[in-house]
């Protein structure tokens, strides 16, 4: 998976993708989500890096199946919240403190 933490004024953004979903563009009835380069590259790292980056995330964003299945296992996101764009899926995290 790739992940990328950046610090904002709100927290750590933390964005995790498939590698084979960056650059592509998923949509379902009027939503659109096009996994750019410029907002999910990063690193290509091992899963327990993934949990450790949302473990320490205010902000996530996830998309692949593979991704945001390992964010549900470990508690991140709840399976009710998900959205199926196509071929994939995609959840958001916001923690308020």
């Amino acid at each position: 998976m790739i992940v990328s933490e950046r610090t904002t004024e709100k927290g750590l953004l933390v964005t995790v993708c498939d590698p084979e979903t960056l650059g592509e563009t998923y949509e379902s009835g009027d939503i659109s989500l096009t996994v750019t380069e410029e907002f999910y590259g990063g690193e290509e790292v091992t899963e327990d890096a993934v949990v450790d980056s949302l473990s320490r995330a205010t902000i996530a964003n996830i998309v692949g199946t593979e991704a945001v299945e390992l964010a549900i296992e470990h508690g991140y996101v709840d399976e009710a919240n998900v959205l199926e764009l196509e071929s994939t899926l995609h959840a958001q995290v916001l923690r308020l403190a």
